[in-house]
């Protein structure tokens, strides 16, 4: 039977997939896999049974991914569950903001009495804009991002990106008519709105510092419901001082933002949807299943994707390994030395990590095996 630990709320949509082969726990360092929205991981520590990580949501900023690499924990996300909860977000922060909405609810409060004649008097105060015809720049084209630029065509903005390592996936599925540009300095200064779709890394964290929203258009609106990293708080706070930036709307408030003149806080809206979360839910299950019953890996941040389908032969074995040369051919000639017949070998690679699953036409021994794959570039060895 697997151990699957949460450490957050998830959904029953999800955990009622779990079949009698599964105890749902709330100890982590006892479980064979653990379903995570947002809790902090990364100073956690591991125990040797862990397998797997699912991640409920897309990014894995709360995940030690690096170490878990290095311990042979497959660590999954579910991109795509949560977009279209996004996009809904994102188009509200854009009627909100061209519509000057927040300032209109606010100011509505203060009305005493005579609301009829007050709001006559003062409406014109919050005359907004409409979005046709302005101009968005959506950066970053992955799930989300698509999603935002496409609605965004429908209602008749001119949308532009920047993605420089979009998939052909989403470049299929993007709208025909959003141009995209190779250069974030040329984009920005004719865009009325901004909106930030990329992953948190050591790359993209702080991206949008002073020299780039000083690019920005005068009296442009930035949207961020991608990370708070991703903008440099102290700059995005002096470009509103100085009026440059018109608004800065984030999903993500922190308390240097707190009663910040113009900046608009979300309390982390974004997936917080009953849709949303079981979306999210059903899809880290599904993977955490696959991947214990059958070592069926789909949608893992650090290991490649591997879908041989489900396991119809006696055993299979899984093994992690660092992506070196001749690491095949080490453990083919293992296997033929043990007499093992392979029916079925597939090899996969991501980066530094690669999986290589060989199916086997009868049982073996699986202490025998993992005592003869104990050679460096090993990460991990599972029998099935």
């Amino acid at each position: 039977m697997y151990k699957i630990a949460t450490l957050n709320k998830i959904s029953p949509k999800g955990l009622n997939l779990l079949t009698n082969n599964y105890e749902v726990t709330n100890t982590p360092e006892t479980s064979d896999a653990i379903l995570v929205r947002s809790q902090d991981m990364r100073n956690m520590t591991f125990s040797a049974e862990l397998l797997t990580i699912a991640r409920a949501g897309a990014g894995v900023n709360n995940i030690p991914v690096d170490r878990c690499s290095d311990n042979g924990i497959v660590v999954f996300n579910t991109p795509g569950a949560n977009a279209n909860a996004v996009k809904e977000l994102v188009l509200t922060a854009l009627f909100m903001t061209s519509r000057n909405i927040v300032g209109a609810l606010e100011w509505i409060k203060t009305i005493k009495k005579d609301a009829p004649a007050s709001v006559e008097k003062n409406k014109s105060k919050f005359a907004g804009e409409e979005l046709l015809g302005k101009r968005l720049a959506v950066v970053g084209l992955g799930y989300i991002g698509v999603m935002v630029a496409n609605a965004a065509m429908e209602l008749g903005m001119k949308v532009v990106g920047y993605d420089p390592y979009i998939s052909v996936e989403n470049a299929h599925d993007l709208h025909p008519s959003v141009k995209i540009y190779d250069s974030l300095e040329t984009l920005l200064p004719h865009c009325d709105f901004v909106t930030i779709h990329v992953p948190a890394t050591d790359e993209t964290n702080g991206m949008f510092s002073y020299e780039l929203l000083d690019a920005m258009k005068n009296k442009a609106v930035l949207l961020n419901f991608a990370r708070d990293s991703l903008v440099n708080t102290e700059d995005v706070k002096r470009v509103l001082a100085e009026k440059k930036l018109r608004l800065y709307v984030t999903d993500f408030p922190t308390d240097e933002l707190l009663g910040v003149e113009n900046a608009i806080l979300i309390p982390h809206l974004g997936a917080s949807t009953r849709e949303s979360e079981e979306n999210c839910a059903i899809m880290a299950v599904g993977q955490v299943m696959n991947y214990l019953e059958h070592g069926i890996i789909e949608n893992s941040v650090n290991f490649p994707t591997c879908t041989p389908g489900q396991k119809i032969t006696a055993s299979r074995i899984c093994v992690l390994n660092k992506n070196v040369p001749s690491m095949l051919g080490k453990l083919t000639g293992v296997l033929a030395e043990m007499n093992v017949n392979i029916s079925k070998l597939i090899n996969k690679s991501k980066g530094d990590n690669a999986y290589t699953l060989i199916d086997i036409d009868g049982d073996i021994d699986a202490d025998k095996i993992k005592a003869a794959f104990s050679f460096e570039g090993i990460i991990s060895v599972r029998v099935i």
